[in-house]
C-alpha cells in the first residue's frame, strides 16, 4: 500500500467549484488544467502514486501540487514568478534602436522609404552599437513601445491661414448654430458634394454566390462601361439624400442639382438652406456662391477650408454608397449604374438616422494644436 501524504486535502464548496470550472477547460494539456485535477483527485483521498498513474504523470508532480495547494490553495497552483534570462542588451542599446527606428532611413543617407526590421539589425551593427541585434530581436524591441517603422499613414497640413473659421462655421451648423444664433424649424442644412468616375464594369465571367466556407466569388477580369458622377445632398438633420447621375463633374451638372434641390418643399419655401460643400471646381470660391444666391435667395453656400472634405457629411454618405451598392462592382452599362444609385439613395432615405457628428470646436482646436507641433514655423490660429 502506497505511504499516505502528510499533506491532506480538505475542499471548500467554493474551492471546489473554481477547481471543476477550471477542467471544464478547452484545452486538456493546460498546465492549470492538470494542477486542478490533482487537486481534486486529492480531495478524494488518493495517494500521489494512483494520482500520477491516472493523469500519466511523474509522482512528483503530484507530490508538489498537493503539497502547494495546501499551503496556498486555488492561488498556489499558479506558477511563482521567475526572475527569468539575463538581459543581454543595455538600456542605452535599447533606446538607440527606438531612436532609430524613429529617423527617417533618407535622411540617415540610405536609399529606404522606411525600415524594416532585418534592416534596422544591419543598421545597428553598423553603426557599431551591437552586432547581436536579431531582426526578431528588434521586432520584439519595439513592439514593446508598440513602434512600427514599417507602417505609414497619409496626412497634410492645413495651408488655408483662415482653415479655424471655415471650419468652425461648418461645425457650428451641424449643432443648428449659425453665428451664434440658433436655427430655426424652417432652416436647413445641406452637405453637398460629387462623387466621380464611377465605373460601369461588367465581370468576364458572372459573380458566384457565398456558400459554406467560401465568401462570394468575383472575377477579377473585367470589361469597362464607362464613368459617370453622382451628385448628392444630405440633409444632415433630417438624414434625407437628393442626388442625381451625370456623365461628368462640373459647374452645371452641380446647377442641375442645386434646381433639384431648391425647387422640392421643403426647401423652396424655407427661410435659408445651407450649403456646405468643399473646393471642389464645380462650386469653388465667391463665384459659385454668387450664383446659388442669385438663383435662389434662400441659399447660402459655405465652404469648407482647402483640404478639408473630412468635415463634410455627404462624405460618409459616398463611403456608405461605395460599400453597400457599389462594391463589389458589375454593371451592365452606365443605366445599370444609374438605377442602382438611385434605387440605394431611395433605400437608404427610407431607413436612415442622422450621423452621430461629435467632432466639435473642441475637437477641432486639439487637432490644430497638434499639427502645429509639426510645423512651428506656421502655427494655425484656433477656433474662438
Amino acid at each position: 500500500m502506497p505511504p499516505r501524504s502528510p499533506y491532506v486535502v480538505a475542499l471548500t464548496a467554493a474551492q471546489r467549484s473554481v477547481l471543476e470550472a477550471i477542467t471544464r477547460r478547452s484545452s486538456a494539456q493546460c498546465r492549470r488544467v492538470l494542477r486542478a485535477r490533482i487537486a481534486l483527485a486529492a480531495a478524494e483521498g488518493e495517494s500521489n502514486t494512483d494520482i500520477a498513474r491516472a493523469l500519466g504523470i511523474n509522482a512528483d508532480t503530484a507530490r508538489k501540487w498537493r503539497k502547494r495547494f495546501c499551503s496556498k490553495g486555488i492561488d498556489g497552483l499558479t506558477d511563482l514568478p521567475r526572475s527569468g534570462r539575463p538581459r543581454g542588451f543595455t538600456a542605452e542599446q535599447i533606446a538607440e534602436v527606438k531612436a532609430l527606428a524613429c529617423e527617417i532611413p533618407a535622411r540617415t543617407g540610405l536609399p529606404l522609404t522606411r525600415w524594416s526590421c532585418p534592416e534596422l539589425a544591419r543598421e545597428v551593427a553598423a553603426r557599431g552599437v551591437t552586432d547581436q541585434f536579431s531582426a526578431s530581436t528588434v521586432r520584439r524591441i519595439l513592439s514593446t513601445d508598440a513602434i512600427k517603422p514599417w507602417q505609414h499613414r497619409s496626412w497634410i497640413f492645413p495651408r488655408d491661414p483662415y482653415f479655424a473659421l471655415k471650419a468652425v462655421r461648418a461645425l457650428d451648423l451641424y449643432s443648428r448654430v449659425w453665428h451664434d444664433d440658433p436655427l430655426g424649424d424652417d432652416d436647413y442644412v445641406l452637405s453637398a458634394d460629387e462623387k466621380p468616375g464611377v465605373q460601369a464594369r461588367r465581370r468576364v465571367r458572372r459573380s458566384l454566390r457565398p456558400a459554406a466556407r467560401r465568401p462570394m466569388r468575383v472575377e477579377s477580369e473585367y470589361q469597362r462601361g464607362g464613368t459617370l458622377a453622382y451628385f448628392a445632398a444630405y440633409d444632415v438633420h433630417r438624414a434625407h439624400v437628393l442626388g442625381r447621375c451625370e456623365p461628368t463633374t462640373g459647374i452645371e451638372p452641380f446647377a442641375r442639382l442645386t434646381a433639384q434641390v431648391m425647387t422640392t418643399e421643403p426647401y423652396a419655401s424655407a427661410r435659408r438652406v445651407f450649403w456646405i460643400v468643399d473646393n471642389g471646381a464645380s462650386h469653388r470660391n465667391w463665384a459659385a456662391a454668387k450664383r446659388l444666391n442669385d438663383a435662389y435667395p434662400n441659399a447660402h453656400m459655405v465652404h469648407l477650408p482647402v483640404h478639408a472634405s473630412g468635415l463634410n457629411q455627404v462624405e460618409v454618405y459616398f463611403s456608405i454608397v461605395q460599400r453597400k451598392a457599389l462594391c463589389p462592382d458589375d454593371f451592365a452599362d452606365l443605366d445599370a449604374v444609374t438605377n442602382r444609385l438611385l434605387a440605394f439613395q431611395d433605400h437608404y432615405n427610407a431607413t436612415a438616422r442622422p450621423f452621430d457628428w461629435t467632432f466639435t470646436r473642441d475637437d477641432l482646436n486639439d487637432l490644430l494644436h497638434r499639427l502645429g507641433h509639426h510645423d512651428l514655423s506656421a502655427p494655425l490660429p484656433l477656433a474662438a
